[in-house]
Formats: C-alpha cells, sequence, structure tokens
C-alpha cells in the first residue's frame, strides 16, 4: 500500500507512486514528543482506545521514541494500527518533507527523493 499523499498537497505529483510509507515508519518512531495532539478536539480523542494515549492526554503513548500504534519493523514494513483516526500531525506528515527526512536520518535511513 502506497502512501496516501491527498491531490490537493503540493507535494501528490512529485511523490505520486514514489515512495511506500510501509517500507519506512520512522516518522512513528524517532521522537516520543511527536505524536501529540495539535488540533484534536474531545471525540477525536475519545476514538483512539485508551491504551495508546497519553495519561494527560498531550498525544499518543510511546515505548521509547516508538509510538504504540506503530507495528512491524522500521525500515522494512509497517502498518499504522490506528490509521483512520490518527492524530493531525501524523496526517500532516508527508514523504520528503523536513519532519519525514529527519526521522529517517535518525534510523540511518536514506533521505528520499521525487523520481
Amino acid at each position: 500500500m502506497e502512501a496516501f499523499v491527498p491531490e490537493t498537497s503540493p507535494i501528490a505529483g512529485a511523490f505520486a507512486g514514489a515512495f511506500d510509507c510501509q517500507s519506512c515508519g520512522a516518522c512513528c518512531a524517532c521522537d516520543a514528543s511527536w505524536p501529540r495532539f495539535t488540533l484534536e478536539d474531545d471525540s477525536e480523542i475519545a476514538r483512539i482506545p485508551a491504551a495508546l494515549v497519553k495519561a494527560d492526554e498531550s498525544g499518543m503513548e510511546c515505548e521509547g521514541n516508538r509510538c504504540l500504534a506503530l507495528s512491524g519493523a522500521v525500515g522494512q514494513w509497517t502498518a499504522c494500527t490506528i490509521h483512520d483516526i490518527r492524530p493531525h500531525v501524523c496526517r500532516a506528515c508527508m514523504p520528503g518533507d523536513p519532519e519525514c527526512l529527519m526521522a529517517r536520518a535518525a534510523h540511518g535511513l536514506p533521505a528520499i527523493a521525487p523520481d
């Protein structure tokens, strides 16, 4: 399954079909403060299983720097177990954007570039 890049995204043309986020997952496992809640309202947070939400409801629960909603092995095969209800900050991370490249570098993965 390829990464979802909205057609209206400025990078949609550059990355269409070029990168598979499920072969990476670095953005979900690079910083425990990253999967935070920013624009979510209470009803959106309530849809996320309580075991995956930090006790102070500031964001997603992590083990080390890895979001607990991430399954698989970073750099090989990964999936978000709550993809349809993931936080807004997670939805905003796009293939090749600065956050993506920083996360990939933190895991020793090569930078990605458009075809």
